[in-house]
């Protein structure tokens, strides 16, 4: 698989496709492309599943990171979004499993998914406070404690 290859599928204006090494691709774009790019990846010769999502607290914004894998090689779509306002389009229509995946990442992030019908707690217990995002860079062990009431 080839830069240009990618390129021409997405047929999107990526803000840039970096070739980490051979068969390693990551794809910088809009929120609004993404489930365009997302069904267009899919429609490519050689793709296998979304391997899995993942996201990032990079300063100001939220990085989500779609995992694509192909038999010849692995694309990472990157997305941002503001902290103030993190909302995404889900892809739960495109591929059903993500489901888990937005789930979690709202529980840790905060981010939420437009059009995903279940973004219930996956992973923190009941009576978690509400907008404490714990893998956020701001929320330190001893922010949460304090927000928890100083109980471990």
């Amino acid at each position: 698989m080839r830069r240009s290859e990618i390129r021409k599928q997405l047929r999107i204006r990526a803000r840039n496709i970096i070739v980490q090494r051979d068969r390693r691709f990551f794809v910088n774009i809009e929120k609004k492309d993404l489930k365009r790019a997302i069904r267009r990846l899919m429609q490519m010769k050689n793709y296998t599943h979304l391997s899995t999502i993942t996201a990032l607290d990079v300063g100001s914004m939220i990085e989500v990171i779609y995992h694509v894998a192909f038999t010849d090689a692995l694309v990472s779509v990157k997305v941002q979004t503001s902290k103030d306002e993190p909302i995404i389009p889900s892809i739960v229509d495109l591929i059903p499993g993500v489901a888990l995946y937005e789930r979690e990442i709202h529980d840790l992030f905060g981010v939420e998914f437009e059009g995903n019908p279940d973004l219930s707690p996956l992973l923190l217990p009941d009576g978690w406070p509400e907008g404490v995002y714990p893998l956020r860079k701001w929320w330190s062990v001893d922010r949460v404690l304090s927000k928890l009431g100083g109980k471990r």
